[in-house]
């Protein structure tokens, strides 16, 4: 594992499609948990750099950069979110602590913040999560795709397990103001996609009193395609091919999606949790 200081030139990049935020913040390039799945597996391009996992390039002067944008006028306090390329939370954080510095930021400006992560290391910084969340909208995710440990420690190797990042959504949801719930995505095909771990998944969110999950299916573009199959052809031949039909294209078969949420709806009508974000800016 290699740690590279970088400087950026502009903190804040505007996000486009469906999402309920317009704009994110990524203090890291590159990210350890090695995920298979991982989308962002493209933006070390930019850097000409094929180690995603193994370069993680840090932007020494984020919080100089961030103040200036979030310090105009013309800023008007929009939902800012972090951990959307590369998870804010992850191992060299402890260390250089720039989200702790931001946080600290977005406590003096009273920015709104939707924060994803996989790390327990979120834990660190309650009390800054707390104090923001008295002044200021913030909304908490944890990536939860399965309740088998087993299968979690394939597809997310390096990251919290499932069970440590219920823990650390209920100790948010207990200590602060802010709104906590699940990205339970990617379901992956014959790995996380039955009803009993829809269910396992539902029901401790439910017991813990978080507020929604949000579910979304895999999808395969780019370098992630050839990466989480070949992945996937290690650790289970036969799995592979099933795989290699079913994403023919970048996106599942419109059968097999079909049947997917059929089976949450399932789910979802025992389980009285919201499957939203939050709302939009302009809600």
């Amino acid at each position: 594992m290699e740690y590279i200081p970088i400087q950026c030139k502009s903190a804040i990049r505007k996000v486009h499609g469906g999402m309920p935020y317009q704009h994110d913040v990524n203090i890291y390039r590159g990210c350890e948990h090695g995920c298979l799945y991982c989308y962002a597996l493209y933006s070390h391009d930019y850097l000409e750099d094929e180690k995603f996992y193994d370069h993680i390039y840090y932007k020494e002067n984020i919080v100089e950069i961030l103040e200036k944008e979030i310090s105009k006028k013309s800023w008007q306090k929009k939902i800012i979110n972090f951990g959307s390329v590369s998870d804010s939370y992850q191992p060299c954080e402890k260390k250089l602590e720039l989200m702790r510095d931001v946080l600290k930021l977005m406590i003096k400006y009273q920015n709104p913040v939707n924060i994803s992560t996989k790390s327990t290391l979120i834990l660190r910084d309650l009390d800054l999560i707390n104090e923001l969340s008295k002044v200021a909208m913030v909304n908490i995710t944890c990536t939860i795709t399965c309740a088998d440990e087993a299968i979690q420690k394939i597809i997310e190797p390096n990251a919290a397990s499932s069970v440590e990042r219920m823990k650390v959504l209920q100790l948010i949801k207990q200590k602060t103001d802010a709104s906590v719930g699940i990205l339970m995505m990617p379901i992956i095909p014959y790995m996380t996609d039955s009803v009993e771990n829809f269910e396992a998944i539902y029901k401790l969110a439910q017991n813990i009193g978080l507020d929604y999950i949000v579910p979304g299916t895999l999808y395969l573009r780019g370098k992630t395609r050839p990466y989480f199959l070949n992945s996937i052809r290690q650790y289970d031949e036969n799995m592979y091919w099933k795989l290699t039909k079913l994403y023919s294209q970048k996106d599942a078969l419109k059968e097999y999606k079909k049947g997917i949420y059929q089976r949450l709806n399932q789910v979802r009508k025992v389980y009285h949790l919201e499957n939203k974000l939050l709302k939009k800016e302009n809600e």
